[in-house]
């Protein structure tokens, strides 16, 4: 499959998911402004990104088929060897700073209460059951293959990483315990929601293949139609309705308010375009964009209004 040297760059970014990465750390700012804590120290943004490159990036890299027109999977094929010495170089920067990470906070790590080792093991566990585990007694099982529940295990993961772990973070090097508050709670669900709603649509994209594999996902389900106008806008509707029924109650400004409803109307006007057929890049720039639109969107909101 040719790749064309103009298209190489965005290709490289979507493909590699080099993006996602982006988006991780434009949330997790988001989240720790909205709960207003100090951000982290940068080396905290970095292991972020090269922990989710490195998850997302393990469902392609090991693709063996023989025959394929997927372009993501042509593309991981095409650049193979640069893909594993990424793989290689960010598994190496992540142990060096969790190694750190580690060793300069050994005594308040020690001291972590229970609670709070559940929430820093919940999320990658849930992670980690995305893709699967196997044994003698159980045989081979994954999320993955419960296509109802699949959007809203990726919306839980993403919630965790983005609003819970950076205060976390920032507890532990700080000597402190985590709290969990009501926005806290609120900001989790929120972010739960919104990813949730974006895993959906992406199942749109996947619709033949989820059909032609029994994987009872909510498009296969329900159908195209129904899915945009009887779930998707439905829950596009609720999370902007809760946050306006929060920001009115909380004296949030006007153009706090309007701010971080952009990325709710975006999200609704995108569901609308899936009407008709998209390619996939339009799921990777315009939908996953959203992520990055709603980070920058909630982040200037906090800073200036």
């Amino acid at each position: 499959m040719p790749f064309k040297p103009a298209n190489y760059l965005v290709q490289l970014i979507f493909f590699g998911n080099y993006f996602y990465g982006l988006c991780t750390i434009g949330l997790s700012i988001e989240a720790e402004l909205q709960q207003r804590f100090p951000l982290n120290e940068w080396y905290y943004y970095v292991l972020l990104y090269a922990v989710t490159v490195l998850y997302y990036t393990k469902a392609y890299i090991d693709e063996t088929s023989a025959k394929t027109s997927n372009m993501r999977l042509l593309w991981y094929r095409h650049h193979r060897r640069f893909v594993i010495v990424s793989q290689v170089f960010l598994t190496i920067i992540a142990l060096i700073i969790a190694g750190f990470i580690m060793l300069g906070n050994w005594n308040v790590i020690l001291k972590i209460q229970l609670y709070e080792w559940v929430l820093i093991f919940i999320f990658p566990f849930v992670a980690g059951l995305y893709y699967g585990i196997a044994g003698k007694t159980i045989g081979r099982y994954n999320l993955r293959n419960i296509g109802w529940l699949k959007p809203f295990i990726i919306g839980f993961v993403w919630g965790g990483l983005v609003t819970v772990y950076p205060i976390l973070f920032h507890n532990i090097v700080s000597g402190q315990h985590y709290q969990i508050t009501f926005i806290g709670c609120l900001l989790l669900l929120k972010n739960t929601m919104f990813v949730t709603v974006l895993c959906i649509m992406f199942d749109i994209k996947d619709y033949a293949m989820d059909y032609n594999h029994q994987l009872k996902t909510f498009v296969v389900k329900a159908g195209l139609r129904k899915t945009i106008f009887a779930i998707i806008i439905p829950l596009c509707i609720l999370g902007l309705g809760t946050f306006l029924v929060y920001g009115f109650t909380h004296g949030f400004s006007a153009m706090k308010m309007l701010l971080n409803t952009i990325p709710f109307i975006l999200l609704i006007l995108v569901a609308f375009s899936l009407k008709n057929r998209r390619p996939i890049m339009y799921y990777l720039i315009i939908i996953d964009g959203l992520m990055f639109v709603k980070a920058v969107c909630g982040s200037i909101a906090m800073v200036y209004f």
